[in-house]
C-alpha cells in the first residue's frame, strides 16, 4: 500500500485561506492538527458541516472513538465460492512446476485478496466512487454523506487522494487495507446516517480522477479498484462515451456487472428528453462492452440518471445502494467475478476442445517400432532357422551330417545370428528409436495446451536418453536362449529310426562285402535290399523330420520374437510411455480442478 502525504489532498483554488479558520478548527496553516489545539483529536473519523452563514467548514466528531476494541465478524464465503477457491489453490499448487509465475500471477493475486478480504469484516461493504475529471463524483460523494467531505472545484484534478467515509464502526481494517490514512477518513452527517439505516455497513471511497494528468493519481485508482467490493462509475453527458473509460475500465470489468453502478450525473444540464436519450445511448455502450444490465429485476449493473447538484435522482441511488449494502453479498460477488476473470485468462493453458491422451493404437505402434529397432522379427527368424538346423543335425543321415560338418569347419560360425553387426545397422536402429519417440510424443501432446504439450514432449525426450543402449542389451539377453532349442517328443523316435536306417545300410554293405570275399554264401538280394532300405529310408526320415519340425520351429521362432518384443515394449514403457502417461494424468487432474474453478463439469473442456 502506498502512503498518502499531507499534500495529496488539494485545497480549493478559489477559497481563500483564513487564519482564524485554522485557529478555530485546531489546525495549523498546512491543515495538520496543532499540538496546542483544544479538545481531543481522534483517528480521523470526523464529520464536516457547512456553516451556511459563514460558508466555512467546521469539523465535528459524530461518534467518539471507543477505547474498547470492537468485535468484527469476518466475511464468510458460501460453499460454492469456497469450493472454487479451494480448487484454484489446488490448481496453482499442481501447476507451479509446469507454468511460469507470470501465468499464475493473477490467480495467486485472487487467492491472496480472497484470503485477505475473508479475514476482514463481513458486515461492511466497500464501495468506490470513480469517474473522470469534471464528472461530479466528489459532489455526489458529498451528497450521499450529507456533508461536504470531498473537495470540489474547477481546478483539475481536485481529488488527489482517496477519501473514505464509513457509515458505521468496525471498518478500520478495511480502510487500512485500501491504504487510506486516518486523516482522510470521515463520517457522514449524523442525521444522514440515522436516516439511512440501510446504509449501515457502507464504506464509501471517493477516488481521484481515473483520467488525471498525474500518473500517481491513476495508479491509486487502479490499486483501490482492485481492493473494493463495488464501484459506482460516475459519468457526465460529455464524457460518458469516452474510449478510455470503456476500453480501460468498463470492458475489462464486464464480469463485475453485479457489483457496479453506472450513474449519469449532471442531468440538470440536459434539456427536455435529452437525459433519456443520453441514458439509452449509455446503456447501448455498456451492452457493447459486454456488461449485463440489471433490468427487470435481473442481476447486473444498475444504470441511473441523476443530478448531484439539484439532488434529482439521488434518492433512487441511495435506495438502490441501501438494498445493495443490506444484502451483504457484494464482497463474495466481487471475489467470484475476480475468479471468473482469472479462470478465463487461464483457459488457454488448461482447456482443450478435443480428446487428448495416448490411444492404445499409438502405444502398440510405439512398441512395434521399438521391436523393429531391436530386430525382433529377425531374431525370431534366426531362432526358427536354428531350431531347424538342430533338427536336421539330429535327424539327418550320417553322410549328410558329415558333409555339413565339413562345411561348418570351413566356414566358422558363432552359433548365434548377430542382430546388429555393422555400424550402419546400429545407426539405423538408433534413428528408428528416435523416430519412434518423436512420433509417440507428438501423438500424446496433440491437442494439449502449449505448456502441457511441451511438458509431455520433454518427458518423452528425457526418457529416450539411453534407450537405444538399453535396447541393445535387451537384444543380447532376450534374443536366442542359451543352449540347444527344446526337442519335441517325436524327436528320439526319428533319431532312432535314422540310426536304424544307418545300421541297415552298414549290415547290407558288410553282408555284400562278405559275399564278395567269399565269407558268406552268395545272395545279393537280401544285402542289396537292406542297403536300399537304409539308403532310401534315411533321407525319407530326414525329409519327414524336416516337415514335422516346421511347426515347432515356427512356434519357437515366434516365441523368441514375442519375448524380444515384450522386452523392448517393457523398456519403452518404463522409459517413455510411463513418464508421458504421468504428465497426461497430471493434466487430467488439473483440468478437473479447472472445471471446479469455472464451476462446470470437466467433460471435454
Amino acid at each position: 500500500m502506498t502512503a498518502v502525504t499531507d499534500q495529496d489532498h488539494t485545497e480549493h483554488p478559489e477559497q481563500p485561506q483564513h487564519p482564524e479558520h485554522h485557529e478555530s478548527s485546531g489546525r495549523d496553516a498546512e491543515g495538520a492538527p496543532r499540538a496546542d489545539a483544544g479538545g481531543p483529536w481522534d483517528d480521523g473519523l470526523i464529520a464536516r458541516r457547512v456553516n451556511g452563514s459563514a460558508g466555512e467548514e467546521q469539523h465535528r466528531v459524530t461518534e467518539p472513538r471507543s477505547s474498547v476494541p470492537q468485535k468484527v465478524t469476518p466475511l464468510a464465503y458460501g460453499p460454492q465460492l469456497g469450493s472454487r477457491l479451494d480448487a484454484l489453490r489446488e490448481l496453482v499448487g499442481l501447476c507451479r512446476t509446469r507454468l511460469d509465475n507470470r501465468t499464475l500471477a493473477q490467480a495467486g493475486r485472487v487467492l491472496d485478496e480472497a484470503a485477505a478480504r475473508r479475514a476482514l469484516s463481513g458486515q461492511h461493504t466497500v464501495v468506490a466512487i470513480a469517474g473522470a475529471t469534471g464528472s461530479g463524483k466528489s459532489q455526489l460523494f458529498n451528497t450521499l454523506a450529507g456533508v461536504p467531505i470531498s473537495e470540489t472545484g474547477v481546478r483539475r484534478p481536485t481529488t488527489a487522494a482517496p477519501i473514505a467515509c464509513s457509515w458505521s464502526d468496525g471498518a478500520a481494517s478495511l480502510i487500512e487495507r485500501l491504504g487510506i490514512p486516518p486523516r482522510l477518513r470521515r463520517r457522514p452527517l449524523q442525521a444522514t446516517a440515522d436516516a439511512d439505516e440501510r446504509l449501515r455497513g457502507l464504506v464509501l471511497v471517493d477516488l481521484p480522477d481515473h483520467d488525471s494528468a498525474a500518473v500517481q493519481h491513476r495508479e491509486q485508482v487502479d490499486r483501490v479498484l482492485g481492493l473494493v467490493d463495488a464501484v459506482i462509475w460516475v459519468v457526465d453527458p460529455e464524457k460518458y462515451a469516452d474510449a478510455m473509460l470503456h476500453e480501460r475500465y468498463l470492458r475489462p470489468m464486464a464480469a463485475h456487472a453485479e457489483v457496479m453502478f453506472v450513474v449519469l450525473n449532471q442531468t440538470d444540464r440536459l434539456p427536455g428528453e435529452a437525459a433519456e436519450q443520453v441514458l439509452d445511448d449509455l446503456r447501448r455502450l455498456l451492452d457493447e462492452d459486454g456488461i449485463v444490465l440489471g433490468e427487470y429485476g435481473e442481476p447486473g449493473t444498475t444504470v441511473l440518471a441523476l443530478s448531484a447538484l439539484t439532488g434529482d435522482g439521488v434518492g433512487e441511488l441511495r435506495e438502490a445502494l441501501g438494498r445493495f449494502v443490506s444484502e451483504r453479498g457484494a464482497p463474495a460477488r466481487r471475489i467470484s467475478a475476480d475468479l471468473d476473470i482469472a479462470a478465463a485468462r487461464l483457459w488457454p493453458v488448461y482447456a482443450t476442445r478435443r480428446r487428448t491422451g495416448l490411444s492404445e493404437e499409438a502405444r502398440e505402434e510405439f512398441s512395434d517400432r521399438l521391436a523393429d529397432a531391436v530386430g525382433a522379427t529377425a531374431a525370431g527368424e534366426a531362432a526358427e532357422r536354428a531350431w531347424l538346423r538342430n533338427a536336421n543335425r539330429a535327424c539327418g543321415t550320417p553322410w549328410l551330417r558329415l558333409w555339413r560338418w565339413c562345411q561348418e569347419r570351413s566356414e566358422p560360425s558363432t552359433g548365434r545370428v548377430a542382430l546388429r553387426g555393422q555400424p550402419d545397422e546400429e545407426a539405423t536402429a538408433r534413428q528408428r528409436v528416435e523416430q519412434a519417440v518423436r512420433t509417440v510424443a507428438d501423438r500424446a501432446s496433440a491437442g494439449l495446451p502449449a505448456p502441457w504439450a511441451r511438458a509431455v514432449r520433454e518427458a518423452a525426450v528425457r526418457g529416450s536418453q539411453g534407450l537405444p543402449e538399453a535396447l541393445d542389451e535387451l537384444a543380447v539377453r532376450a534374443g536366442l536362449p542359451p543352449g540347444r532349442p527344446p526337442r519335441p517328443a517325436w524327436w528320439p523316435v526319428a533319431v532312432l529310426a535314422q540310426v536304424s536306417m544307418t545300421v541297415l545300410q552298414f549290415m547290407g554293405g558288410v553282408w555284400l562285402l562278405g559275399q564278395i570275399i567269399g565269407i558268406t554264401a552268395p545272395n545279393l538280394g537280401v544285402p542289396v535290399l537292406l542297403m536300399v532300405i537304409g539308403i532310401v529310408g534315411g533321407p525319407l526320415i530326414e525329409w519327414s523330420s524336416r516337415v514335422a519340425a516346421r511347426g515347432p520351429a515356427r512356434r519357437y521362432g515366434l516365441e523368441a520374437e514375442r519375448r524380444l518384443r515384450e522386452a523392448a515394449s517393457g523398456c519403452g514403457r518404463a522409459r517413455v510411455l510411463d513418464p508421458v502417461a504421468a504428465e497426461l494424468l497430471r493434466y487430467r487432474e488439473v483440468r478437473e480442478q479447472y472445471g471446479r474453478v469455472v464451476g462446470v463439469g470437466t467433460g471435454g473442456s
